[in-house]
C-alpha cells in the first residue's frame, strides 16, 4: 500500500481490498489496515491532555522519531518504548468529541497512519484519571473566615510514569471583547508549587498569595508532571485537577477582607452583565416538574452536579435533589439553561431560594464549533457563570445582584416533546397514540422529517426460524449533515451495540460522546440515548432479547413526520398513512396494515445501515428492503390446549394485553410477552410523565409581607400575609387556575395607620 496516501483511505473501499471499517469482520481487509488505520487504549482522555496513549496492532523502529498530529495543527511529541510500542501524547484542546489524529515516524516528515482520540470535558471525566483535590471546597474557599492551614490532593501514580514530579500551577482566562473574533481562551503556566517532589501519589502545602501580579488568574488547575521537562512545557504527560477557583493563591487583600474583595469583584460583574447582550430570551424553558425533566431525554440531561440518582449532593443548590441542564447550547450566544427540583417534584427558583436553578451565560459543556469563548467546554462557564457566583453568593453574601442577570426560567412557556414507540414483535404506538402490530421482514422508515431532515430507520429480522413473527433487531439514524449512528442487537442479544459511521463503539471508558451534530449517552450495555440539535431524542433500551426504541420530538415536529410512527399533530386519524400518501381505510384489518408497513420499506440509496456480515448483505442489501417471501401470523390462535396458553393469561392482563398475547402465543417466548408488557406499561408512564402541565407563574411575596407555598402549577395555594404593622389589602390566598390566572386580587400591605388616628382622637377628647 502506498503509505502517504493510506491514512486518509482508513474508511474506504480500495479496488484490491478493503480499509473501510467493516473490513474486519468481512474479512476483506489490506493486510495492513491496522498498522496504518489505527486503534489506541486508551482511547480517551482529559480536554486539559497530557494522556499518554498507546498505539494497538502497529510496529515501530526503536529509533522512530514520533510526532502525533492532532486536528491537523497541534502537534504533540510522542515516543517508542523498549517493547516497540508507540505512544502519543494527547494535547491540551479547547473542544470535545473525537478529534482525528495522524502520526509520524519520521519525526513530522511524513504521516502514515490515522486514528481518532476522545477529548472529555473534565466534570465527565471519570475521577481516577484525574489528580484529586482533597476537600476541594477548602482549596476554593481558601482565604475566607475560619478556612486556613495545609492543602492536599493526590493522584495515580501511573497517570505521571517519573520518579519525580514537578507541582505546577496552571491558569485559564479570556481575553479581548466579548462576542468578537478577538474574544479568546489562553492556558498559561503560572509557577511551580514544587520541583522534584518524589512521585508518591500525594502532594501538601501551605498556600501563600501570589507574588508577580499571578493572583490575577482567578480560575485554574493544577498539573503534575515528569521533572525532566522545563517548566511549563506544553502537551507532556500529565494528570491535570479540575479547574477550580483559586481561592487559594488570591491576593493578600483577599485574605484580610474576602467579603469586602468579592463585593467589589461581583459589582465589577455586575457592571460587565449590563453591557453584555442579553441571552435569556433565546434559552429554552425550563420543563415544570421533575417527572418532565426526566423524561425529556432529547432536550435535557442530568446535571451531574445535582443527581437524584447518586443521593442528590446538591453544593450549589441547597433545597434541590434533582437538577438538569439543557443539551443544546442555545443558538447565537452559545448559552446554556440549568432547571432544579426538590423533594416534592416542583422547580425550585432563585427568586424564592439561593438554590434555585440558574441560565448559564456559557454553556457548561461547550458547544459546537466550540475553540473559542463562549463555547469552550467548562472554562467559560466558570468564567462567566461561576466565579461571579464565588464573589456574589459565596465569598460574600450578595446573591441578589447573581440573581438579578441569572433568575430561573418558569415553565409557562415550556412545551412537552411527544413520544412514540417501537417494542416487542414489533408493535407500535405512534406519536398521536394509534397502536399497532407490523410483523414485515425487512428495513423501513420510523421517522422521516424533510423539514427537520431527521431520519431514523428500523430493521426487522424473524424472532426464531420456526416463527411467523418479527422483531426490531437494528435502529439507524441521522439529522441533516450529523454523524450517523445505529444502535443494533448483539448477536446472542447479551446487548447494545453502537456504530458510528459504521465503527463499532466502546463504552468502556466513557458513558457520554459529543459527535457531530449528535450526542450520545450509554450508561449501561442495554441502555442508549441519541440526543440531535432539533431536540429530537432517540432511547433504545434491549429486553428479552428484544429492542424497546422510543422516539422524542419536541413541538417544532407538528405536522412534520412520515413513517411507520405516523404524522404527528395531534390527530391519530391521519397516523397510518402509506408511503403514497393514501390513507389505511380499515385499521382493524391486518393484511391492509401490513401492506401499509411494506409501503415504507426504504429505498437502496437512503439506508443508513452497516452491512458487516455475509448475512445482513444478503439478507439486506443484496435483497429487496422488504422481504415478500416472508407472511406472518396475522391474529393470535386462540387455542385452549396451547402449552403456553397458561403463562399468557397469567402474564398478559390489562390494557395492551393483545401485544403481551401475541409474542407469547405466535412468538413463542413468555419472556418476550413480558418484555413487551413492561415496555408498553413504560411507554404509558412516559406518556402520563410528559403531559401538558400549566403554570401561573411565580407570584412576589408583597413589599412588607411574606408569602407560603413556592409551587406555582395549576391547583396550587400561596397563602400572602403582612408584616406586622401593617395591613393586609387584596387576597390573603390565592389559587393558581385552570386558565393560567392567579384567583383574587393582588396583595398589598400599606402601613398600618392605628396609632395615628388613636392619637388624633385622644386631643380632640
Amino acid at each position: 500500500l502506498e503509505l502517504n496516501i493510506l491514512p486518509f483511505n482508513c474508511g474506504k473501499n480500495l479496488d484490491t481490498c478493503s480499509c473501510h471499517t467493516t473490513c474486519t469482520s468481512l474479512a476483506n481487509c489490506c493486510p495492513d489496515y491496522k498498522e496504518y488505520c489505527v486503534n489506541i487504549s486508551p482511547y480517551s482522555g482529559s480536554v486539559f491532555g497530557g494522556t499518554d496513549f498507546i498505539i494497538l496492532d502497529a510496529s515501530f523502529e526503536t529509533a522512530s522519531e514520533i510526532v502525533c498530529r492532532f486536528n491537523d495543527n497541534i502537534n504533540t511529541v510522542g515516543y517508542v518504548d523498549d517493547g516497540g510500542t508507540g505512544h502519543c501524547i494527547s494535547p491540551l484542546l479547547y473542544e470535545t468529541g473525537w478529534i482525528p489524529f495522524e502520526i509520524s515516524s519520521d519525526n513530522g516528515t511524513t504521516f502514515t497512519r490515522a486514528g481518532a482520540w476522545l477529548s472529555v470535558h473534565t466534570g465527565k471525566l471519570d475521577s481516577k484519571f484525574k489528580a484529586i483535590l482533597d476537600n476541594s471546597t477548602k482549596w476554593q474557599y481558601y482565604g475566607t473566615p475560619n478556612v486556613g492551614g495545609a492543602l492536599e490532593m493526590t493522584w495515580n501514580t501511573s497517570l505521571v510514569r517519573a520518579e519525580k514530579v514537578n507541582i505546577e500551577l496552571w491558569g485559564y482566562r479570556e481575553t479581548g471583547e466579548p462576542y468578537t473574533e478577538y474574544w479568546l481562551g489562553e492556558w498559561q503556566y503560572l509557577y511551580s508549587l514544587a520541583k522534584d517532589h518524589p512521585n508518591n501519589g500525594s502532594f501538601s502545602f501551605l498556600p501563600k498569595p501570589a507574588e508577580n501580579g499571578f493572583s490575577s488568574w482567578e480560575l485554574g488547575s493544577v498539573r503534575v508532571s515528569s521533572s525532566s521537562h522545563p517548566d511549563g512545557m506544553w502537551n507532556v504527560q500529565a494528570a491535570w485537577t479540575e479547574d477550580h477557583a483559586l481561592a487559594w493563591h488570591l491576593e493578600e487583600n483577599f485574605r484580610k477582607d474576602s467579603a469586602g474583595w468579592a463585593l467589589e469583584k461581583c459589582l465589577a460583574w455586575d457592571k460587565l452583565e449590563n453591557q453584555l447582550p442579553n441571552f435569556l430570551s433565546e434559552i429554552i424553558d425550563c420543563p415544570c416538574t421533575l417527572a418532565q425533566a426526566r423524561a425529556d431525554t432529547g432536550r435535557f440531561h442530568t446535571d451531574y452536579g445535582c443527581d437524584i440518582e447518586k443521593g442528590s449532593v446538591c453544593t450549589y443548590h441547597p433545597g434541590s435533589v434533582h437538577c438538569v441542564r439543557a443539551i443544546q447550547a442555545s443558538p447565537k450566544y452559545g448559552a446554556g439553561q440549568q432547571c432544579c427540583y426538590d423533594s416534592t417534584g416542583a422547580q425550585v427558583l432563585t427568586a424564592d431560594s439561593i438554590g434555585g436553578s440558574t441560565p448559564d451565560r456559557a454553556h457548561d459543556w461547550g458547544s459546537p464549533p466550540y475553540k473559542k469563548p463562549p463555547r469552550i467546554p467548562g472554562l467559560s462557564h466558570w468564567i462567566y457563570d461561576v466565579l461571579s457566583f464565588y464573589y456574589c453568593c459565596l465569598w460574600s453574601d450578595n446573591c441578589h445582584y447573581y440573581f438579578k442577570h441569572r433568575p430561573s426560567s418558569d415553565c409557562r412557556r415550556y412545551k412537552s416533546p411527544e413520544s412514540a414507540v417501537v417494542f416487542g414483535d414489533p408493535h407500535f404506538i405512534t406519536f398521536d397514540g394509534t397502536s399497532y402490530s407490523f410483523n414485515g421482514k425487512g428495513e423501513y422508515t420510523l421517522v422521516e422529517s424533510l423539514e427537520k431532515k431527521l431520519t431514523i430507520q428500523g430493521r426487522t429480522e424473524p424472532v426464531t426460524e420456526t416463527t411467523n413473527a418479527t422483531k426490531l433487531s437494528s435502529v439507524a439514524m441521522r439529522e441533516a449533515s450529523s454523524d450517523i449512528i445505529e444502535v443494533r442487537l448483539v448477536s446472542g442479544n447479551s446487548g447494545l451495540e453502537v456504530l458510528l459511521n459504521q465503527k463499532t463503539l466502546s463504552f468502556t471508558e466513557q458513558t457520554w460522546m459529543d459527535l457531530n451534530g449528535a450526542f450520545l449517552f450509554s450508561p449501561t450495555s442495554t441502555n442508549v440515548t441519541v440526543m440531535f440539535p432539533s431536540g429530537a431524542g432517540v432511547e433504545v433500551r434491549q429486553r428479552e432479547g428484544t429492542m424497546t426504541t422510543t422516539v422524542l420530538l419536541p413541538e417544532d415536529f407538528k405536522d412534520a413526520t412520515l413513517g411507520l410512527l405516523g404524522n404527528m399533530n395531534g390527530d391519530a386519524k391521519d397516523d397510518l398513512v402509506f408511503s403514497n400518501a393514501s390513507i389505511v381505510q380499515n385499521s382493524s384489518n391486518p393484511e391492509e396494515l401490513f401492506s401499509f408497513g411494506a409501503s415504507w420499506a426504504i429505498a437502496n440509496v437512503s439506508a443508513l445501515f452497516t452491512y458487516d456480515s455475509e448475512y445482513l448483505l444478503e439478507t439486506y442489501y443484496d435483497a429487496p428492503r422488504h422481504d415478500t417471501s416472508f407472511i406472518p401470523v396475522f391474529l393470535v390462535p386462540e387455542s385452549p390446549d396451547d402449552p403456553l396458553a397458561n403463562q399468557a393469561a397469567t402474564i398478559c392482563s390489562g390494557e395492551g394485553s393483545q401485544f403481551c398475547r401475541y409474542d407469547i402465543l405466535v412468538g413463542r417466548s413468555p419472556g418476550i410477552g413480558n418484555a413487551t408488557r413492561i415496555s408498553f406499561q413504560s411507554h404509558v408512564s412516559l406518556v402520563e410523565d410528559l403531559k401538558p402541565v400549566l403554570s401561573c407563574g411565580w407570584l412576589s411575596p408583597p413589599d412588607n409581607g411574606k408569602k407560603e407555598g413556592t409551587t406555582y402549577l395549576q391547583g396550587a395555594k400561596v397563602r400572602l400575609s403582612c408584616n406586622e404593622g401593617y395591613n393586609l389589602k387584596g387576597s390573603a390566598e390565592r389559587l393558581c387556575q385552570a386558565d393560567g390566572q392567579w384567583s383574587g386580587e393582588e396583595t398589598r400591605c400599606p402601613i398600618f395607620l392605628h396609632r395615628k388616628s388613636k392619637s388624633i382622637t385622644s386631643q380632640s377628647s
